[in-house]
């Protein structure tokens, strides 16, 4: 396959992935607006979902689906399916009332995902996600 130069500039132009999310408010599924739960596929189950001021993350056993809304407009988000056989590397870093989840993936994006105002058994909580995160991964 021959990229032309515009093929190229066009996956450079799209490589935004590079950021990071705070989420602090754990949700429980129930309570996911309908917009969040629309893109869980049938045989998935989520486990865990959580929130910010304008974001939500929803972490199902096969992937993640993070929402990533513009504060500055009303109607304008993204949504960013992310299965976790697309990890390449992956880290849990914990912190005094926070944990970092840092990933790498095959497409050369990188994320990175902080969870704040964390006592220890949210801790473990996230902990026990990432653990699923990798099971899974190493299952593809």
């Amino acid at each position: 396959m021959n990229l032309g130069s515009s093929d190229f500039m066009a996956y450079i132009k799209f490589k935004e992935l590079s950021k990071y999310f705070d989420f602090k408010t754990e949700v429980k599924e129930e309570d996911l607006p309908f917009y969040a739960k629309e893109y869980v596929e049938d045989i998935e189950k989520i486990v865990m979902a959580y929130k910010n001021n304008k974001d939500y993350v929803v972490f199902t056993d096969k992937k993640m689906i993070l929402f990533d809304r513009d504060a500055m407009a009303v109607y304008y988000k993204k949504i960013h399916m992310i299965p976790y056989s697309s990890i390449s590397t992956s880290a849990i870093n914990f912190k005094p009332g926070k944990v970092e989840l840092l990933f790498s993936f095959d497409s050369g994006y990188q994320l990175h995902i902080n969870f704040i105002n964390m006592n220890h058994n949210k801790k473990e909580n996230i902990k026990a996600l990432y653990k699923i995160m990798m099971r899974t991964k190493i299952a593809y």
